[in-house]
């Protein structure tokens, strides 16, 4: 991270690791936009379009609509039109997030919002129409919002590290354990209710987060097709400014914007690519030891240098 949250936030797009506010940051565009085009369309007496044009970019429960509209279980994720429906999550998505972030990296973060928002969809899908409870409404129903993928998140941080503890106004110390525990109970008991599909959803994607890391552990990155097409799309829209970044850094033999070369002690010139190759490696090889053995298996000198970089 590179600064205060504002300032992350506002250069989400300017930097790499840093899914997290990426993440924030296209909910909340998504979030403006739907909003200034509900008013609009609705006082030009458009509403309706508004809500059919919504509709195609919705999650439907019903396997025929979702046969013509393919993309909805990645673009449902990213769309929610309450403010306290994408406040809170994306509070929960920046306080459990910032813990998935320093134990696993940021692409991993990324990978586990994403699988947690896809498989929340298919758990919505085959719960409504495997289900007798749901026979009259699967035609009908949809959802919308990033829960499944934030929840994919705080159980993710939940089994990554247990005992990590949050100041809840009013309570005191929390274990994240605990949170998360409570709100997925909350969710299963609300499944029947109002809202069943989206806590459906919530259910598919606090499985996700739990088996992402269990599996993670194990070796097997199930994240890895997600990373690579989030590398693709990476490269695609920054990889020039990238590119005449990196050499200029190389040239200089100093760390700006959160480059690897900070790490370094090397003064010459020449020693500066080595350096920054080095930084680069050790941090790698930090976080495959926190994904095989836990954040508490760490060095205090490995520590150190985590935190360092994640302040970056």
């Amino acid at each position: 991270m590179y600064g205060s949250f504002w300032e992350n936030l506002r250069n989400a797009f300017r930097h790499s690791d840093n899914s997290l506010y990426k993440l924030i940051a296209i909910n909340l565009i998504v979030f403006f936009t739907l909003l200034i085009s509900r008013v609009i369309l609705t006082i030009g007496g458009l509403g309706e379009l508004y809500r059919a044009g919504l509709s195609w970019l919705m999650m439907p429960a019903s396997l025929e609509k979702l046969a013509f509209q393919p993309w909805t279980p990645l673009t449902y994720m990213f769309l929610h039109e309450g403010v306290f429906h994408i406040l809170f999550n994306m509070l929960f998505l920046y306080w459990f997030g910032m813990v998935v972030h320093q134990y696993l990296g940021s692409r991993k973060l990324a990978n586990l919002y994403i699988l947690g928002g896809l498989f929340g969809a298919v758990f919505y899908v085959l719960i409504y129409n495997l289900s007798p409870y749901f026979n009259d409404s699967v035609s009908s129903s949809m959802m919308l919002g990033a829960s499944a993928g934030v929840f994919g998140v705080v159980v993710g941080a939940a089994t990554l590290a247990p005992n990590t503890t949050f100041f809840l106004i009013l309570i005191g110390p929390v274990k994240i354990v605990y949170i998360a525990a409570f709100y997925v109970i909350l969710s299963f008991a609300n499944s029947i209710g109002a809202n069943a599909g989206g806590e459906i959803a919530h259910l598919g994607g606090a499985l996700l987060g739990y088996l992402y890391v269990v599996q993670l552990r194990k070796g097997n990155d199930w994240g890895k097709p997600v990373q690579k097409v989030g590398i693709f799309f990476e490269n695609l829209l920054s990889g020039r400014r990238n590119k005449v970044k990196v050499s200029y850094r190389k040239a200089k033999t100093t760390s700006s914007g959160g480059g690897f070369s900070g790490f370094g002690t090397a003064k010459k010139g020449t020693s500066g690519p080595k350096t920054e190759e080095t930084s680069q490696e050790e941090i790698d090889r930090i976080l495959d030891k926190i994904a095989e053995k836990g954040y508490d298996a760490l060095t205090k000198e490995e520590k150190r240098k985590l935190f360092e970089f994640s302040k970056k």
